[in-house]
């Protein structure tokens, strides 16, 4: 599946009403693409990443209609995340914001394999085999800050420019919790509520997704 930069379809859903369904018949990529994927794994080992591979999920279809999202999935070599070819590969990014408005923003680790060394938002990953990509935006924002949101929607599924697909959720959190980061993370801020107010390690992309969500 190929597609242009951009919003695919747009929110908000429930997570109940989108619907995953799993192909069986994991996606083949040729050899030269696995042998790329295969340096760049390596790539992260130098380092000081842990191994970064297995198996994750690639996008085959979407259908926003009878007022939810349907997503057909199917399972893809994590590594070719890496690539420049991407294969649809999917991943979901779950936005914080607190009640009052602020966003939660975390500086990447330098071993991580993407964002290295910059500052994010919220929390996100890619989606395990036979996952719902909803459920991995509330297993990733307990995993990455052990915060349980109070509410959660799913906002957008987008084309990102380097062919991934991204599962876009916004969890609302109680202006009192204490978010706790984990080892991809080695700073953290809340951020105004005001995306215009926010600090020059903000990149541009960070306030387009806050646009987006209706800062």
């Amino acid at each position: 599946m190929t597609n242009r930069p951009g919003v695919l379809a747009r929110g908000p859903w429930r997570p109940e009403q989108v619907e995953a369904v799993w192909r069986d018949d994991p996606y083949e990529v040729p050899a030269d693409m696995d042998r790329m994927a295969d340096e760049a794994v390596e790539g992260l080992r130098d380092r000081g990443s842990p191994s970064h591979d297995g198996m994750a999920t690639r996008l085959v279809s979407w259908e926003a209609r009878d007022g939810g999202l349907h997503l057909e999935l199917q399972p893809v070599r994590w590594a070719l995340r890496l690539l420049e070819d991407t294969s649809s590969s999917m991943t979901a990014l779950c936005v914080v914001r607190s009640a009052d408005g602020r966003w939660l923003a975390g500086r990447r680790a330098a071993w991580v394999s993407s964002w290295a060394n910059r500052w994010a938002l919220g929390a996100g990953g890619s989606v395990e085999v036979g996952e719902n990509p909803t459920e991995t935006l509330a297993r990733e924002l307990q995993e990455e800050w052990q915060l349980v949101p109070d509410a959660l929607s799913v906002e957008a599924l987008l084309a990102l420019p380097d062919g991934m697909t991204m599962l876009v959720g916004l969890a609302t959190v109680s202006d009192l919790c204490a978010p706790v980061p984990d080892a991809e993370h080695d700073e953290w801020a809340w951020w105004p509520a005001d995306p215009s107010a926010w600090p020059a390690e903000a990149d541009h992309r960070l306030k387009l997704m806050a646009a987006l969500l209706g800062s």
